[in-house]
């Protein structure tokens, strides 16, 4: 089915085009054309005078619709966080586990290759290599460290599923590493207490990306700068960050734009309100909490994150979009993902100037209006 979007601004994720029209085919972005031009049978869609974008990227998002993945890793579970999700705006994702047991991986991976969905980009695995000092609101007696017995065995498993993985790179050998590099997964740090000469040299081994930048991490100190020295001093690697304002002041995700410019990109960390299992979230008026108070994780959509970083830290609002869409597509390397190019996945959103959505498309269908 071809469709053609005019009466808008499309913002392609590199530059803002006005007064023509979009033209998809088969779910795939064909390019821009004059609206007057566009044959009889496409069906035109008015777009009511809004800002067109990508749909945006989350990396790290654990629940949601109702549902921590982690607890109930089952089809119904899977449905309505994506529903959850890709109406908020986020398009494509990845589903976060937390450090856990065998039967929940099991489970998860099981869960995504038999339910699958354009939205559903993979699974972020989120430990269970991680330091036992930074291991924030992660269930201690789960961590273990990785022998490359044990990381192919979860691999095997896993079956392709696994597109990022979050590690502390000081329990992490090069051998370790290269594994999960070799078989094409995204390796992050985080929640490690690495030092700053350890974090470089996780870099430098093929680590790409720093988790949740400034939580559950070594600090910035004087006499070691630690893991966010490290990205800070590195010229590649890229790190995620929460901008709600809780998990990290604005003041700091500003500093951070301001040093890493486009290796920053935004995540949610959401997770949803859960009695069962190893992650007990309690549900606070701005964030979420283990029953003893800890910080286990953020109430934020991308599109809040967005907000928040041109209303809070002074980040314009199209580089504010690129750090949810195009920067995390990259990181990943969805190469027909987070930007409005030829050949391009059509998942689009429909913005007003709050920067509220005012629709969702998915594989080039309305999913979602306002």
């Amino acid at each position: 089915m071809k469709t053609l979007l005019f009466n808008a601004t499309f913002f392609t994720g590199r530059e803002l085009i006005s007064n023509m029209a979009l033209l998809t085919d088969g779910g795939r972005v064909t390019g821009f054309t004059d609206p007057a031009s566009a044959a009889e049978e496409v069906e035109r869609i008015d777009c009511r005078g809004y800002l067109v974008t990508a749909g945006m990227i989350d990396l790290q998002i654990a629940g949601g619709g109702g549902f921590l993945f982690s607890s109930n890793p089952t089809p119904e579970a899977l449905v309505a966080i994506t529903n959850s999700i890709v109406e908020s705006g986020t398009t494509g994702f990845l589903v976060a586990i937390p450090t856990n047991t065998e039967e929940v991986y099991r489970r998860a991976f099981r869960t995504v290759i038999e339910n699958p969905h354009s939205a559903v980009m993979g699974l972020h695995l989120e430990g269970p290599y991680i330091s036992l000092a930074k291991r924030g609101a992660h269930a201690r007696e789960l961590i273990r460290k990785p022998s490359a017995e044990d990381v192919s065995g979860l691999l095997a498993e896993a079956g392709g599923t696994i597109r990022m993985m979050t590690v502390a790179p000081e329990v992490c050998s090069p051998d370790i590493i290269k594994l999960m590099n070799d078989n094409g997964i995204v390796v992050a740090a985080g929640h490690s207490n690495a030092t700053f000469r350890e974090a470089v040299g996780g870099f430098a081994l093929g680590i790409e990306s720093t988790t949740h930048l400034f939580n559950a991490m070594s600090q910035i100190h004087h006499r070691d700068p630690g893991l966010p020295g490290a990205v800070f001093w590195s010229e590649n690697a890229r790190a995620s960050i929460i901008a709600d304002g809780i998990h990290v002041d604005y003041a700091m995700v500003a500093i951070a734009k301001k040093i890493m410019q486009e290796r920053l990109l935004l995540v949610s960390d959401a997770v949803e309100e859960n009695e069962d299992g190893a992650y007990q979230h309690i549900r606070q008026s701005d964030r979420y909490t283990l029953p003893d108070g800890t910080l286990s994780g953020a109430r934020l959509t991308m599109l809040d994150a967005v907000r928040n970083c041109i209303n809070h830290a002074g980040i314009e609002k199209y580089e504010a979009l690129r750090m949810a869409s195009l920067y995390p597509a990259q990181l990943i390397r969805a190469d027909d993902r987070g930007a409005i190019v030829p050949g391009a996945r059509a998942d689009l959103i429909l913005l007003d100037d709050r920067v509220e959505i005012k629709g969702v498309f998915l594989n080039g269908r309305m999913k979602y209006k306002n």
